[in-house]
């Protein structure tokens, strides 16, 4: 069996060919991929939203925009290995395009109790949760897609282009959602979401089922999960980064609460201020992605400073005095919250052999935001009890402090040592001991 290290040899290396920025959209059937799913992630931010200011507007409560994030990825956090089951275990595009046709599904739903005035929070907690249901499959397939869209050479640039995908579309969604929720009310926001999902079952429709790199279909049979599990512990170079990823997307990644709360509490805004905070947190994002599309490899440790230095930014930006200040803030919080994200997404997918990716990748996704249970109550708990400054700051030295650790623990499994120069700060090869004679 291939022990799935890629390339490089080196630990937690995962190199590939040198490639262009935007070299996999060449694939056509990634350029359908792509295409479709920048239409639905622009309706799934128009949605967050108005999701996240309904809720607000409806309970005038944090804990309650936090309650409905976690229903959202509770299902993620109880299912999430079986979902990775599944997806090793069926074709992935006729699974996609049923996944994609029932998300759209859910938005018509909550469209039509916004729209004819019915709506209550326990509806969208409800839709939230049947959502967070349909994605415990629907994850782990489309992030193992694309590699039978471009194959292992073009994998690391998709996975970059897939985040620059999204953030794009999140640079677009919010500022279109405040401009709805502001004029016509959240409804309308639910209703294009629900329609933009035609766009991805399309694309997967007009593929060339020729030009696709399917693995191999793995048959049914008892003890798989555990085989995947058993896969993973093994594995140091894969254990670390799922559980950095696992604590950053826990409690660094609870932008929602933090951000509803200082449009609404600190600087006394409306959907249009919370609309701008999540654009700018999206224009360094999609920076960040398309860094990470240009570089075309993953390294260990630029997840660990990336993360490190996204905690620092948390906690700094927290505290600071003004408004343009804390906006402006935003900008590289997104870009290396976006670095820790695609970064540990591409090495896991590269490091791990096909006929597991599925399973390994509904594991990472299930840590990184089937966490989000756990973390988005208590965040938003901290942030109505003490306030939106010191909710944030909590995030943010949480992940501080969890890329610290985990970069000790990859350092010493790697055998390396801190150096510090006139270069900089960097974990270089422990200088290796001489043997005493006798």
């Amino acid at each position: 069996m291939s022990t799935g290290h890629g390339a490089d040899s080196a630990p937690g290396r995962i190199s590939t060919t040198k490639n262009s920025m935007f070299s996999s959209l060449r694939v056509r059937n990634y350029r359908l991929f792509a295409t479709g799913q920048v239409v639905s992630n622009t309706g799934t931010w128009m949605q967050r939203i108005a999701q996240d200011w309904l809720v607000l507007s409806l309970t005038g409560s944090a804990s309650a925009v936090g309650i409905t994030i976690a229903l959202q990825f509770l299902p993620m956090l109880l299912f999430g290995l079986y979902g990775g089951v599944l997806a090793d275990r069926l074709p992935k595009r006729p699974l996609l395009i049923a996944t994609q046709a029932a998300m759209g599904l859910t938005g018509v739903a909550l469209a039509v109790l916004t729209l004819t005035g019915q709506v209550q929070v326990w509806h969208v907690y409800l839709i939230a949760f049947l959502l967070g249901l349909v994605t415990v499959v629907d994850t782990p397939a489309r992030q193992t897609f694309v590699a039978e869209m471009v194959g292992p050479e073009q994998l690391p640039n998709a996975v970059s282009l897939n985040s620059a995908n999204f953030q794009s579309a999140r640079l677009v969604g919010p500022a279109v959602a405040g401009v709805l929720i502001t004029a016509f009310g959240s409804g309308w926001a639910f209703l294009l979401n629900g329609l933009s999902y035609a766009a991805p079952v399309a694309g997967l429709l007009l593929m060339r089922s020729a030009e696709l790199h399917p693995a191999a279909v793995q048959p049914r049979a008892k003890g798989q999960l555990r085989e995947g599990l058993r896969y993973v512990a093994g594995r140091p170079d894969l254990v670390w980064p799922i559980v950095l990823i696992g604590f950053i997307g826990t409690f660094g990644f609870n932008f929602p609460i933090w951000l509803s709360a200082f449009a609404d509490d600190v600087f006394h805004g409306d959907a249009g201020t919370y609309g701008l905070f999540n654009t700018l947190i999206a224009v360094g994002s999609l920076a960040g992605a398309l860094l990470a599309a240009r570089r075309g490899r993953s390294r260990l440790r630029l997840l660990v400073a990336a993360a490190a230095l996204f905690g620092a930014l948390e906690v700094v930006t927290a505290f600071v005095p003004g408004y343009w200040l804390f906006a402006a803030l935003l900008v590289p919080i997104g870009m290396f919250g976006l670095t820790v994200n695609v970064v540990a997404n591409s090495s896991v997918q590269l490091g791990t052999d096909p006929e597991m990716r599925g399973r390994v990748m509904a594991l990472f996704m299930m840590v990184f935001t089937g966490g989000t249970p756990l973390g988005a109550p208590l965040v938003g708990w901290i942030t109505d009890h003490f306030g939106a400054r010191t909710g944030m700051a909590a995030g943010g030295a949480v992940a501080l402090a969890a890329a610290v650790v985990v970069g000790l623990v990859l350092a010493r499994v790697g055998d390396l040592r801190l150096s510090v120069s006139r270069h900089g700060v960097a974990f270089v090869p422990a200088p290796r001991r001489a043997t005493l004679a006798a």
